[in-house]
């Protein structure tokens, strides 16, 4: 009786420590996108707030200051057991992935131009120009309190067919220093200030200012039904480089179906607004059709 009373105890003993061990994998999920996210670290020259950043190297993906797991609103980014790597599946829970989108839609010579930091009430109506010109179609990205300031800039560039982006509340460059709280309200509000400048239009991509984004920043967007979106080419014209400069960058060896970055905001455009006079009807003589970002795959 007592080797059969110990066998028992030794069964639940095992049970319950079977029990314990598929509900911490549970918990801490799939494996951590750390080394292949194309989360940012940061380098010294970033720009200040008001300016993209080129982008960075992958980098470690940061976790809780306790470890415990992040969500979104539709129950998100996964925290592990000892507060490391925010994990998370390929797709947030809108079935948008959480991979940083770089290429542009379609296949063969495509390529999707991106504009950063709007609405701007000098430089946004003459970029629009220079794209209905062109007859090309772009993604606006914008920072939410310059929706809310200029509503009307924000129902024109929807008006004439291109595609939002929300670029957080006010472009803190260091957001993926701050708590995930910080970094959902900042996608969220932008998001909603947008919205609230076009009724019924879809945001339906989220670039972190300066790139810095983090597993639990992209995992909110997604759930939002927001690409996390990159670049794929930067010719910094938010440092006024010349138009030379600009043209040398966005000219030369191009990756396939790429995303270039321009600005429309943050500052004087006027080098941006020639830049994409000349480089959108050299970019037709090439070949180029223009379409937007990647937003479902890969």
């Amino acid at each position: 009786m007592r080797i059969t009373t110990s066998s028992a105890r030794r069964r639940r003993a095992g049970y319950v420590t079977a029990a314990a061990l598929v509900g911490l994998l549970a918990a801490v999920g799939t494996p951590a996108y750390a080394a292949t996210d194309g989360s940012v670290v940061r380098t010294p020259d970033a720009p200040p707030s008001g300016h993209s950043a080129p982008a960075g190297t992958a980098g470690a993906a940061r976790g809780t200051a306790h470890g415990a797991a992040q969500g979104t609103a539709h129950g998100a980014a996964q925290g592990t057991a000892h507060g490391g790597v925010a994990q998370g599946a390929a797709h947030g829970a809108s079935g948008v992935p959480l991979g940083i989108s770089r290429l542009a839609q379609g296949a063969g010579r495509q390529v999707a131009i991106t504009i950063d930091d709007g609405p701007d009430p000098r430089w946004t109506p003459q970029v629009l120009e220079t794209l209905r010109k062109n007859h090309v179609k772009a993604t606006f990205c914008m920072i939410g309190t310059k929706a809310q300031k200029y509503p009307e800039l924000v129902r024109a560039v929807a008006a004439d067919g291109h595609q939002l982006c929300d670029h957080s509340v006010d472009h803190d460059v260091t957001m993926d220093h701050k708590p995930v709280a910080y970094q959902r309200q900042q996608i969220l509000d932008g998001k909603a200030m947008i919205e609230k400048a076009v009724p019924g239009v879809q945001v339906t991509y989220y670039r972190a200012p300066g790139g810095a984004f983090t597993p639990d920043s992209r995992a909110i967007a997604a759930a939002s039904g927001m690409r996390p979106l990159g670049w794929s080419v930067d010719p910094q014209d938010w440092s006024r480089p010349g138009l030379k400069a600009i043209l040398s960058a966005v000219e030369g060896k191009l990756p396939q179906q790429p995303t270039v970055l321009f600005h429309d905001g943050g500052g004087d455009r006027s080098e941006t607004v020639a830049a994409l006079k000349e480089y959108l009807p050299w970019l037709t003589e090439q070949g180029y059709g223009f379409s937007f970002p990647a937003r479902t795959a890969p």
